[in-house]
């Protein structure tokens, strides 16, 4: 891992070349304290993305949040760890998800389209070639894929050992199966984390590589949270991407402005810079 303090300028300003993008939203950046979606949190987001657009990018959304729009719906305060109860709150949490996203990306005149996967649509080669093909028509006809696991009919995809991470393990598998130029994961935190004077913590700049070191800062999601997956799985998913040439940034999301600054080349996050092809 880089120890340098700089913040890896040389490698973010490659970022605006990027022309296609995945996004992906933790399900701890679209809730608000209470668990239900958080509007204006949203909304921001969903102007950044179409912000892109306008620059010619192409922008996929891998959105977490159903199951906790479900928990909220239903009044249930902690996930659940039953699959049957993920299910129901993911059936119904999904409904109001896709709803506010039409909502929220009508007003900035993009259309928007649904894709829910499960491990099993990366298992088979007919269904990574269906799934690549609508994605590339999607986004060829000017729409925002927006793509979530499908909990709703999962069986061990959304038990702990087997889930998708919060959809940070599917975010890469999406990044690389439509070999997209840069996955920006938006989470709660600015990025991965070191310790500091006085017992604080700093924010990495970037990691030439995932190794060891790094791994040795992250910690286990916590349980019983809305929010399933952690800066493991993160910097797992991030490994896989960067050996396949995509660059990935983690970020905060509830910060103003911080995918387009992203994409802008800005010191923002923690950038995991592709390996050359």
């Amino acid at each position: 891992m880089k120890k340098t303090e700089d913040s890896g300028e040389k490698f973010r300003q490659t970022l605006p070349e990027s022309r296609r993008i995945v996004v992906k939203i933790g399900s701890k950046v679209i809730v608000d304290a209470k668990g239900r979606p958080d509007r204006r949190r949203l909304a921001a987001i969903v102007a950044q993305v179409a912000a892109l657009r306008r620059r010619g990018c192409e922008v996929v959304l891998v959105s977490s949040g159903a199951i906790a729009s479900g928990m909220e719906a239903l009044g249930i305060a902690r996930r659940p760890s039953a699959v049957p109860d993920l299910q129901m709150c993911a059936a119904v949490g999904q409904v109001r998800l896709m709803t506010l996203y039409h909502e929220l990306f009508a007003a900035e005149k993009v259309r928007v389209g649904q894709l829910l996967l499960t491990h099993e649509d990366f298992d088979r080669r007919l269904s990574v070639a269906n799934m690549r093909r609508t994605m590339d028509h999607l986004l060829r006809a000017g729409v925002v894929p927006v793509v979530n696991e499908n909990d709703a009919v999962a069986d061990e995809e959304v038990k702990a050992y087997m889930s998708l991470g919060d959809n940070d393990h599917l975010a890469s598998l999406v990044a690389r199966q439509t070999r997209s130029d840069l996955l920006v994961m938006l989470s709660a935190v600015d990025g991965l984390r070191r310790p500091a004077a006085g017992g604080r913590t700093a924010r990495v700049p970037y990691v030439e590589s995932i190794g060891r070191a790094a791994m040795a800062l992250v910690r286990p999601a916590e349980a019983g949270g809305v929010s399933k997956g952690g800066m493991d799985s993160k910097l797992r998913a991030a490994a896989a991407c960067v050996q396949a040439g995509c660059n990935v940034v983690i970020a905060d999301g509830r910060r103003r402005d911080v995918l387009v600054r992203v994409f802008e080349g800005a010191d923002e996050g923690t950038l995991f810079p592709a390996v050359p092809r």
